[in-house]
């Protein structure tokens, strides 16, 4: 949870931390899914800033036919749980028609949590830091252009020391 904050009136408030969302689109008007949801995901944020959108090709076997992606990372700050923002994705993936028929398909929206301040929760259906997101280049080069210094609570390394060693090969 967020560190407790204490307001003027002396009680006690839970603080902002920051999150941090992948985007991803492989199908339809990529751009335009994109951006929507990155209106909808800044309201649930104090504050909110979304990376420059970049291209990739598809990652995982069987996927090189699909599709090219266009990726994002939005950065913000809030006191509400995980598990609301993590549901609230959910929901705006399903606002913009994303179906699971199976692993990897193609979607109009992607919205991963991929960190919670210095949280590390392993739920059924919820793990943050998000497992793979130190092997995802396109994660790691947005994340590093809009908050470099966001450290990762399990590796400790920051979103650039992440990026540099992923680049490196290590």
């Amino acid at each position: 949870m967020g560190e407790l904050g204490t307001k003027a009136d002396g009680r006690r408030q839970k603080a902002d931390r920051l999150i941090v969302v992948a985007f991803g689109s492989n199908l339809g008007q990529r751009r335009e899914h994109l951006l929507g949801a990155a209106e909808q995901v800044g309201r649930l944020f104090t504050y909110f800033t979304l990376s420059p959108l970049i291209e990739t090709a598809p990652v995982g076997e069987g996927l090189e036919h699909d599709p090219p992606y266009l990726n994002a990372v939005g950065v913000g700050t809030s006191v509400r749980s995980v598990r609301e923002i993590f549901d609230a994705l959910r929901a705006i993936e399903g606002a913009a028609g994303r179906t699971r028929p199976y692993q990897g398909a193609p979607r109009t929206l992607d919205l991963d949590l991929i960190l919670a301040g210095d949280e590390v929760i392993d739920e059924p259906g919820l793990q943050v830091p998000h497992p793979r997101f130190r092997d995802r280049l396109f994660v790691l080069e947005p994340l590093a252009a809009v908050a470099p210094d966001v450290v990762d609570p399990v590796t400790g390394l920051s979103a650039r020391e992440l990026l540099e060693k992923k680049k490196a090969g290590a």
